[in-house]
């Protein structure tokens, strides 16, 4: 196989494995950002902060990887992607900084210290909701000509990439709430399990109102599960998304386990996330540009492959390092300075 042929598809590969990444670990920190306006008081808030306290500020390596590596491997891709959607990604970069900054000016704060709580519930619902609008923005298809975007400012901008971005703020909430329950005891667990099973109830109803708008849509999406006999052969994933929603709604209220309510959860992303590759397949920006239309020269992929071989396995052993690190419960009289 040439290397004009394989090297798009590794990259891809990358790109993917690096937003997975980003959504399952920076996932929970935005959801605890969400439900942040729903804890009983201050003291519960830090609680549930110091959760996430010593790892949250590594996420963002794992969505600089993918859009560096989108930069350097598909640099078509990223000019007409930017071009279509630099309202919603410069929310999002403003509010992950608003999040950010929140997060630490909270914990040294005293007076403004509501103030500060207020700030990172709000970064982390916009920034939630920018990256669900850049989803349903994709997946309904970019009007790109030649290469060129030439849909507007507000191209993005529409009722399905609403949903999508109402659905991902749910979604990390989620995300939030079952991670609380492996890592907190007490009364902050009993927050997070109350929140559960509402929550799981509130994704599947937005995964059916998103899959029952496909047919609707423009896009090649729809035409890749349904055409040809296709659907047969991707049901499983459909089938095993019920299954696994249906096994956290009955592990979310015990109480002895801890683990696989977050664990499920996990899975719910990791398979929706299969679910949409599945359908883009071979397009990276649909319905108009494929991988190898939007591939960089081999030779720069090339280059680019070498430095990820020796920087991937960096990040993967630092990242397992540091949650190895400060796993367990968090206690209530821990503190983060």
């Amino acid at each position: 196989m040439e290397m004009t042929t394989w090297l798009p598809v590794a990259w891809f590969a990358v790109i993917g494995f690096g937003v997975l990444m980003y959504v399952v670990l920076d996932g929970f920190v935005l959801g605890i950002g969400i439900l942040a306006p729903m804890a009983e008081d201050e003291e519960q808030l830090d609680v549930m902060m110091n959760t996430a306290a010593p790892i949250w500020d590594g996420n963002e390596t794992w969505l600089v990887l993918g859009g560096a590596g989108l930069m350097a491997a598909f640099p078509k891709a990223y000019a007409a992607l930017l071009s279509a959607l630099y309202l919603p990604v410069l929310l999002l970069v403003v509010a992950l900084v608003f999040r950010g900054v929140a997060f630490e000016f909270r914990f040294k704060a005293h007076r403004s210290r509501r103030l500060w709580s207020v700030a990172f519930g709000l970064g982390s619902l916009l920034a939630a909701f920018a990256q669900g609008v850049i989803l349903g923005a994709l997946v309904q298809g970019l009007q790109v000509v030649d290469g060129q975007y030439v849909g507007g400012a507000f191209g993005w901008f529409s009722p399905f990439s609403m949903l999508t971005g109402a659905a991902v703020v749910f979604g990390y909430a989620l995300l939030g709430s079952t991670w609380l329950i492996l890592k907190t005891e007490g009364r902050e667990q009993t927050f997070a399990r109350t929140l559960t099973r509402p929550l799981v109830v509130a994704v599947i109803v937005f995964m059916g109102l998103v899959s029952a708008w496909l047919p609707f849509l423009d896009s090649r999406l729809m035409a890749r599960w349904f055409s040809d006999g296709n659907f047969w052969w991707l049901s499983p994933v459909p089938l095993l998304t019920l299954g696994v929603a249906v096994a956290l709604w009955r592990s979310a209220m015990h109480p002895r386990r801890d683990l696989p309510p977050f664990l499920l959860t996990l899975a719910l992303f990791v398979l929706g996330f299969i679910g949409l590759v599945l359908g883009m397949w071979p397009y990276l920006l649909p319905p108009s540009m494929t991988l190898w239309q939007a591939a960089a020269p081999a030779s720069s992929m090339g280059f680019s492959l070498v430095g990820l071989v020796v920087l991937l396995p960096v990040i993967l052993g630092y990242t397992a390092w540091s949650y190895r690190v400060f796993r367990g419960k968090v206690r209530a009289d821990a503190g983060y300075h």
